[in-house]
């Protein structure tokens, strides 16, 4: 299950980890959002052991949002040594984020 990051949470779960790590920006409301979603947990599975994934609620955690420049949902980005290292703004296929990521490991 990917990880919940939150306003409070974001600097040591994801800045301070010695691992890659892939955050989905994401909202209730949001269709797309929904569509990739099963890709996301399915990632956090499949990498568990390599890489950190977890999910940003953009309504509940403004803070976060705002700090990323996050206009659109789904956004997902790719961190590495706490760092942006990759972005993709919108609905992609799981194979698109799997790429992405592992250009990182």
């Amino acid at each position: 299950m990917a990880l919940e990051v939150n306003d409070s949470n974001f600097e040591e779960v994801v800045i301070q980890s010695d691992k890659p790590v892939v955050v989905d920006f994401w909202a209730e409301w949001c269709g797309p959002c929904r569509m990739i979603a099963p890709s996301i947990e399915e990632m956090s599975a499949e990498y568990s052991e390599n890489a950190v994934i977890a999910k940003c609620d953009v309504d509940n955690n403004p803070q976060v949002a705002m700090k990323y420049s996050i206009r659109n949902i789904p956004t997902v980005l790719f961190f590495k040594d706490g760092e942006i290292a990759d972005k993709q703004v919108g609905a992609v296929p799981k194979s698109s984020l799997v790429e992405k990521l592992n250009a990182l490991l």
